[in-house]
Parts: structure tokens; C-alpha cells; sequence
């Protein structure tokens, strides 16, 4: 069978290890890199490659930034009296876009997996305690994902965190996404919409 030269096929391959990327998808992006030319190719690649070297946990929370203290951490502006634990970046974006948090954050890196070998010590769970221990924070909202995972991490924080008896502990509400249907949802989603209610004004 007939097979894409060797340098294509590589860059297939490569792109094939990224995640969501399918071989259909790593085709289309090896072909479309090649066909863009090799200025933008090597635009590319040297944006990829100064990633490792230029972008650090932020300290303080760890989100990701290519100063000292990240964005959120460093804006006077925010809330800090609220603190939203979450499991990585991508989720602490994800809350970012929807506009309507403007406290600060706490990102774990990950959540309790004992079949993937990761515990309480793997995660950032000390530096939380600290934070709490250490900074005017009077709720602690935990973000984690609704997986078992998540509701795991999410059970053992608050277990954590009853050492501190006047700070709130919430979990976000979780449940219908909009413009589904009732009919088509499954019992747990609508468990959670139904015990995530709250009083219409």
C-alpha cells in the first residue's frame, strides 16, 4: 500500500500523540503545515518548542504564565476572599470564559487516581491547606469534574477542609448543560440538576 514519504509520515505520527488527534486529523494538519510553507512551519515549530522552556507554574496557584505571579494572582481586582480549587488549567480557563467568577484559584494538578497511582502526595493538596491556613479566605468552591474521580477529590477535600470550620465549602452545581432535553438526559445528570436547584427570584 502506498504510504505518504517518510518526513510526512513522521510529522503523522507526531502529530498523532497530541490528544483528540486522530490519524484522519493528523493528516490534515501534517498536509496543511506542509502546504503553508516553511516560514510558517518553522513559526510553527518554534512556538511549540519555546513552550517547555518559557511557560512555568505560576507559584502562588499554579496556573500556567511566562512571568513571575500569573494573571489571575497578580489582578488587585479579584475576589480573595473566594478560592476555586480545580483539577488543571484548562478547567480554571473553562471558568474563566463563562465570566461570572472573579475569585481566585487553586489548581491541583490532576485528581486522586489510586489505579493510575496518584494520591493526596501527588497532588497540590499541602499548598492548598496553606493558602487557606494563610490568606483571608472565607469560601473554598471545589470545580473538580463530575467523575468518579472528581467526586472523589472533591469528598476528600472537603474532609480536609473541616479543619477549618468557618470557612464555606460548595461544589459547583452540576447538571443539565442548556438547550438539552429532559427526556434525553441520564438519572445522574438529573439527580444533580434536581439537588443542584435553587429558588427562582
Amino acid at each position: 500500500m502506498l504510504q505518504y514519504p517518510y518526513p510526512i509520515q513522521r510529522a503523522i505520527e507526531e502529530l498523532q500523540r497530541l490528544p483528540g488527534i486522530g490519524p484522519k486529523s493528523a493528516q490534515r494538519l501534517a498536509l496543511h503545515i506542509l502546504r503553508s510553507g516553511s516560514e510558517a512551519a518553522r513559526s510553527l515549530g518554534e512556538a511549540i518548542s519555546s513552550l517547555p522552556a518559557q511557560v512555568r507554574l505560576c507559584p502562588i496557584c499554579g496556573n500556567y504564565t511566562d512571568v513571575g505571579a500569573c494573571a489571575v494572582c497578580d489582578d488587585a481586582r479579584r475576589d480573595r476572599s473566594l478560592l476555586c480549587v480545580v483539577a488543571e488549567v484548562s478547567d480554571l480557563m473553562a471558568l474563566e470564559r463563562s465570566g461570572e467568577y472573579h475569585g481566585m484559584y487553586h489548581v491541583l494538578g490532576g485528581v486522586l487516581s489510586p489505579l493510575e497511582g496518584i494520591g493526596p502526595d501527588e497532588l497540590k493538596i499541602q499548598g492548598l491547606l496553606q493558602r487557606i491556613a494563610e490568606d483571608d479566605v472565607t469560601e473554598v468552591i471545589l470545580a473538580t469534574s463530575p467523575s468518579v474521580e472528581g467526586d472523589a477529590t472533591a469528598e476528600y477535600l472537603r474532609s480536609l477542609l473541616k479543619q477549618f470550620p468557618e470557612i464555606l465549602v460548595s461544589r459547583i452545581a452540576l447538571g443539565l448543560p442548556v438547550g438539552a432535553d429532559l427526556d434525553y438526559q441520564d438519572q445522574v445528570t438529573v439527580a444533580r440538576a434536581l439537588s443542584g436547584r435553587r429558588q427562582m427570584q
